[in-house]
């Protein structure tokens, strides 16, 4: 077995927050200490001051245990004032731990020969009680302590003292308390300062949008909803009742695991809220989560393919992708102010798109009708409709476009359903209100012959004959509804 321990991330929050006259961020919440180690080995626990992983089963998956430790390294937290990460490994958690304490106490280890017998008895801590006893005694080092009579120790430290050190050792099996994952990640924390304004609770919220990242990387799940809410310091403000505390929720249109985006979105919501009274408790939870897809390595130099619209690939850094840039402009001017087009299944070429609010087109969050399916001859229509359709002149009753247009295929008749019963609604115009002056709404059946059409000026276009009336009172006019490319 191989053990690495990892000291906990040092916290300088508190210190950059005075100085910058925000309140104080709150340490990371004791449930989630450690998660961020999880990604690596499934062997992780937390002792005193350290966190122990066992890694002899996962070296190989990580390339070896340099590349390991170089992963551990970059995906460690650290705070802003934070130097490099001290660290030690041992054959035994109980090993790695004392080697880490010398590290972070500035001295060097015994000699590798001399491991780990040469270990000073203060650095196991089951033996710290009786550290003085043992000096007087001239017993300093583990191996000073093994070499006395087992019958006496355990007489006289107890057996307890006994059993700790054959653990160092590994003379006796170690039960360990591994760290696990909630199936739902909701964490909050007290704030040690009054927040009263958004700035100050977005800082306070890095720990756990931290703790929610650690959280996700270790499921491999990525966020498309989370909640944020803060606790109400007062219950009442100039006699005025006050809520006992306000929440807002933030969604994204694919699962993400990127910090800095879900700050951003989050900084967004906040810039928008007013705090009703100053906060003293922030609570994060996560709404509904997805499995975060796992992106092959590109054999193109970072920057270059599709790696930088997905924003998921390794030149991802060098650009915003577009699904973040929609959802923080979303997020800034409000979500009608932002649309997409959204397909919905309807046998009306108008009808089958609409807009919607982008985080919706995006997330495909307008599906089609149960009832409704798109005609298989769909597939030959044009791509680029007219709105409204374009009346056209006749010539002996033939359309006229750029000159007579001649007619290759059809028709192909639709009718029943083609005009809303008031102009406005969603029906052949298809998006935001826009009306049809050449065609008045109206709450009869629309009769339509479709044909494709061809003239040398104009090349293939898509125009119907609207047939109004029967018998002699019959009338036709001929639109120009689409153009092929």
């Amino acid at each position: 077995m191989h053990w690495i321990a990892w000291p906990l991330p040092l916290d300088d929050a508190v210190a950059s927050a005075a100085c910058a006259g925000l309140a104080a961020a709150p340490a990371a919440p004791a449930p989630a200490v450690g998660w961020w180690a999880l990604r690596f080995t499934p062997r992780v626990m937390q002792v005193d001051e350290a966190l122990l992983m066992e890694v002899s089963c996962v070296e190989r998956l990580w390339g070896g245990r340099a590349a390991l430790l170089e992963q551990l390294q970059r995906a460690c937290p650290r705070g802003p004032g934070d130097a490099a990460v001290v660290w030690a490994s041992g054959a035994t958690a109980f090993i790695a731990l004392a080697l880490l304490r010398l590290a972070l106490a500035g001295k060097a280890p015994p000699p590798a020969a001399r491991l780990p017998q040469a270990l000073p008895l203060q650095l196991l801590s089951p033996l710290r009680p009786h550290v003085a006893s043992l000096e007087r005694m001239g017993c300093r080092t583990w191996g000073d302590l093994q070499a006395l009579p087992r019958a006496g120790v355990a007489r006289r430290f107890g057996a307890a003292v006994l059993r700790a050190l054959d653990q160092a050792l590994g003379l006796s099996p170690q039960p360990h308390a591994w760290l696990t994952l909630p199936e739902r990640f909701d964490l909050s924390v007290e704030l040690p300062a009054l927040a009263t304004s958004a700035d100050a609770l977005l800082w306070s919220a890095n720990r756990l949008l931290a703790a929610l990242q650690a959280w996700l990387q270790a499921r491999q799940q990525g966020v498309l909803a989370l909640e944020f809410g803060w606790r109400h310091d007062l219950r009442r403000i100039d006699g005025v009742h006050l809520p006992a505390g306000q929440a807002l929720q933030v969604r994204t249109a694919r699962p993400l695991q990127d910090l800095a985006h879900l700050r951003r979105l989050l900084a967004e919501n906040l810039a928008r809220t007013t705090l009703a009274a100053p906060a003293n408790q922030i609570r994060l939870r996560a709404l509904e989560t997805a499995a975060q897809p796992h992106c092959s390595a590109s054999l193109l130099p970072p920057g270059v393919g599709a790696e930088m619209a997905s924003g998921d690939g390794p030149g991802a850094g060098q650009g915003e992708a577009l699904h973040q840039l929609l959802e923080r402009l979303s997020a800034r001017l409000g979500p009608q102010q932002v649309q997409g087009p959204v397909a919905h299944a309807d046998h009306r070429p108008e009808c089958m798109q609409q807009w919607r609010p982008a985080a919706q087109a995006l997330a495909g969050a307008m599906p089609a009708a149960p009832a409704q399916r798109v005609p298989s001859h769909a597939a030959l229509w044009p791509a680029w409709l007219l709105r409204p359709p374009r009346r056209l002149a006749e010539q002996g009753s033939r359309p006229c476009y750029q000159g007579l247009l001649r007619l290759l295929a059809g028709p192909q008749r639709l009718e029943a359903g083609w005009w809303p019963e008031a102009p406005g609604t969603d029906g052949v115009q298809g998006g935001q209100g826009a009306t049809a002056p050449e065609i008045p709404a109206r709450a009869a059946p629309a009769l339509r012959d479709y044909f494709v059409a061809h003239n040398d000026a104009v090349g293939l276009v898509w125009v119907f004959r609207e047939r109004l009336g029967q018998g002699a009172a019959r009338q036709d006019r001929w639109f120009l509804q689409g153009i092929y490319g």
